[in-house]
């Protein structure tokens, strides 16, 4: 009778197997079951990060364009982060807070020394990529933004993933942009505004959709709604393709993604990578 070892001589090929070698095939053993709106609900990263570059892209548009003063716009943004700083703190009661360690007087600081340096720096910013074509600048400014989503921490485990990455090459970006502003001024409150929508609203979106769910759906479908208004006051065929877009990434991918887990066919068996399961650890010693 057939055995499955090699150190003994056995009167077979060495590729036979005999019928119970199926025996043991198994199918998707760790495939997971998605439901429809766990997945629409986990797309809202995505619909949101792309909201927040199309926000952003289309700021610089208007303060280009003379239709926003910075005055207005880091009045706006002030006002802006302390309802979320408020709301950050209320979501959890501050147990976040208190499990960090971290004071106000703290977070205060932080934030003078940012606006401080950013201010004092801003007529570089403004004078960094004189010698630099706008072409240039343009095509840099969108290299560095789509890098931003790509690399951008939207949950998943993967290789990829690296929130550094992604808020540096943002910031980079801002930087671009903010250099064919009018003034300094319209290069430090850009700088300033990327860094809150970039850096502090993520994190306050992250901490609504562990705690209350359905805020953080309400939140976002506002947030593509606001973005797709401002969108519509630069260009109608925009705004289509945009609202397209975020339909299909939050729609039409998660359904794919459902009728695809269906034709899923990994099998498992005798052929797998041997694991060792026993602690070898004694042979360490």
């Amino acid at each position: 009778r057939w055995q499955k070892v090699l150190y003994e001589r056995q009167p077979f090929p060495d590729n036979y197997v005999d019928q119970r070698f199926l025996e043991e095939l198994r199918k998707n053993v760790h495939a997971r079951q998605y439901r429809y709106w766990a997945v629409v609900f986990q797309s809202g990263a995505v619909v949101q990060q792309l909201c927040s570059v199309c926000v952003f892209v289309l700021t610089w548009w208007y303060m280009d364009a003379g239709m926003l003063s910075p005055q207005g716009l880091f009045g706006a943004a002030l006002v802006s982060s302390l309802l979320g700083y408020i709301l950050f703190d209320a979501v959890d009661s501050g147990a976040g807070r208190w499990e960090s360690g971290r004071t106000r007087w703290a977070d205060l600081k932080s934030t003078l020394v940012f606006a401080a340096f950013t201010y004092g720096f801003s007529p570089v910013l403004k004078t960094l990529t004189e010698s630099i074509s706008t072409d240039t600048i343009y095509a840099m400014s969108a290299l560095m933004l789509l890098g931003h989503l790509i690399f951008f921490d939207y949950g998943a485990n993967a290789a990829i993933v690296s929130s550094t990455l992604s808020l540096n090459m943002a910031i980079f970006a801002s930087v671009c942009l903010a250099s064919r502003l009018p003034r300094a001024l319209h290069a430090f409150v850009m700088v300033t505004f990327a860094m809150q929508i970039f850096a502090l609203w993520p994190m306050l979106q992250k901490k609504l959709k562990a705690r209350t769910p359905r805020c953080y759906v309400g939140v976002t479908v506002l947030f593509a709604l606001a973005a797709l208004a401002g969108l519509a006051t630069v260009s109608s065929v925009g705004t289509v393709l945009f609202a397209s877009l975020l339909l299909t990434i939050s729609c039409l991918c998660p359904y794919c993604l459902i009728r695809l887990q269906l034709l899923k066919d990994n099998i498992h068996g005798p052929w797998d990578e041997a694991e060792i399961k026993e602690d070898l650890s004694r042979f360490l010693m």
